[in-house]
């Protein structure tokens, strides 16, 4: 066919523009929908209208992206305050609020260092706001923090996903296994722990989450005292 007759071939779409940050930002899209289980470099590809392959010029396993979420997520992080315990007291408000958001990230964070640029860039706030503090103390005191954190998120995205799971929350938990208990309590074998659930404070995971914190920054404050 002369070149007047022959038709064109269709118009091929133009790539869709791609990035590291937008890939990043649809695998957070995906697991806070869906959790980490629904992110794979397949399914943030269709999330994004591409093909997988064009992924791997940005990132070379599930595992680096998980990282680079972890770090975005860090961003939003942020320390604030004048003295060492505002800031450790931020960072670790913030560090929950940011798992209320993400609840994948109480999966991901306290393993192995992170060495991402807004991980650092946290760590390093807080390194600055005790600086002063003799090292030994620092080390212990931010590693203390952290740990804490760590285990109070775990636990509350624990229930929230018992929650789910079973249908009923914790005030229905607790009516339900309120009457065996009773019975249990009745018996006299264990008299500390009875009391503690009958006439103890009954505090919100806010209030217990405070409550806490204060204490570890007290006994911290303490020990720089000395």
């Amino acid at each position: 066919m002369l070149v007047w007759e022959r038709p064109e071939p269709p118009e091929r779409p133009a790539l869709a523009p791609l990035s590291r940050e937008r890939i990043v930002g649809a695998a957070i899209r995906l697991a806070d929908s869906d959790g980490l289980a629904a992110v794979s470099l397949r399914k943030v590809a269709a999330e994004l209208d591409v093909g997988p392959m064009r992924l791997y010029g940005y990132i070379a396993t599930k595992e680096e992206l998980l990282e680079l979420m972890l770090d975005a997520v860090y961003s939003e992080i942020r320390p604030t305050g004048d003295s060492w315990r505002e800031v450790l007291r931020s960072v670790a408000e913030a560090t929950r609020q940011a798992v209320h958001r993400h609840e994948w990230l109480a999966d991901l964070i306290g393993g192995r260092p992170q060495l991402g640029p807004h991980t650092l860039a946290t760590g390093n706030a807080v390194a600055a706001a005790m600086h002063g503090v003799d090292l030994g103390t620092v080390v212990p005191a931010i590693a203390a923090v952290n740990a804490y954190v760590i285990g109070a998120v775990r636990r509350e995205i624990a229930e929230r996903r018992a929650e789910r799971a079973s249908g009923t929350d914790l005030r229905q938990f607790q009516a339900a296994f309120g009457p065996y208990l009773s019975r249990t309590f009745a018996t006299g074998r264990y008299p500390a722990l009875a009391t503690i659930v009958r006439d103890g404070p009954h505090l919100t995971a806010d209030q217990t989450f405070q409550a806490g914190l204060d204490y570890l920054l007290d006994g911290i404050e303490t020990r720089i005292a000395r």
